[in-house]
């Protein structure tokens, strides 16, 4: 679990920690970016969504749209919502696509019924687990949470959402909210046996539970031990795949890769994979 001594939420609330100084980090730290851009990437890869097919998307704690450019960039639309009024307007002066709006989560979701075809949230679902207000209560905030969000999802609709628990007890009380409000799943660990990669991802699903995908267990790179760099300029926000060509053999391989990590039966890779097949008449 995360050390208690550097958790941000333990020094205040989020529309205050999350400050103008604080939304420029979103924005400069090349760092930041990449860890953001990279979870976003694994919530939407266990969102397990029809491939090419746009749906329309729920950000929660949207902060200043880092993951609402992963979901643009992948062809979907999308709608994020964060208490913090400098982040959003972080989010404003990047230009993201999508729609943005001011609200706190703790109150439930401000949509209607059958709204979103998935949801994902990155970093933000510990925050109702600490009462800043002696009237909050996390368990009430939580169940009021889990069921509004339960409401706007389609049936069948799955929501990822990436969290950093303090300890044991933490996680439990936020699943079993989740549960009460009617969701199935459960959590996937991403590298349990790393320090410094490990990430928790509460994969819920709106309806009768499938399958729980299994966490990913082999680190690929070291990027997450490289020191924070800083610049005056802004940093591209396109993901790593802005490299291949769509419809590409190596695009189509990385597709193909990515449906294996998620459980789906995919056909295995040939010569032909990936190859122009001519038009037919």
């Amino acid at each position: 679990m995360v050390s208690r001594r550097r958790r941000p939420e333990l020094r205040g609330p989020p529309e205050l920690f999350y400050d103008k100084s604080e939304a420029r980090k979103y924005m400069r730290n090349s760092r930041m970016i990449d860890i953001q851009t990279k979870m976003a990437g694994r919530a939407l890869e266990l969102l397990c969504l029809p491939e090419d097919e746009p749906c329309y998307l729920l950000d929660i704690g949207c902060g200043s749209g880092l993951s609402g450019d992963y979901l643009t960039d992948e062809g979907h639309f999308w709608v994020g919502i964060d208490i913090s009024p400098a982040m959003l307007d972080a989010a404003l002066d990047r230009d993201t696509d999508g729609d943005l709006l001011l609200g706190d989560m703790g109150q439930g979701i401000p949509f209607r019924p059958g709204s979103f075809d998935g949801c994902i949230s990155i970093s933000a679902v510990q925050w109702l687990c600490n009462a800043n207000k002696k009237s909050e209560i996390p368990a009430k905030r939580l169940y009021c949470f889990f069921s509004s969000l339960y409401s706007v999802l389609v049936h069948g609709a799955r929501a990822v959402l990436q969290l950093y628990p303090e300890n044991s007890e933490q996680l439990e009380l936020i699943t079993t909210q989740a549960i009460k409000a009617g969701f199935t799943g459960g959590v996937v660990v991403d590298y349990p046996n790393s320090a410094q990669a490990k990430k928790f991802y509460l994969c819920l699903f709106c309806g009768p539970s499938t399958f729980l995908p299994k966490g990913l267990d082999e680190i690929k790179d070291e990027e997450d031990a490289k020191e924070s760099t800083y610049t005056n300029e802004r940093v591209p926000y396109k993901i790593v795949r802005r490299d291949l060509v769509r419809k590409s053999r190596e695009w189509v391989l990385e597709k193909k890769e990515r449906c294996r990590r998620q459980g789906q039966e995919v056909r295995p890779d040939t010569q032909y994979t990936g190859r122009n097949r001519k038009p037919r008449f």
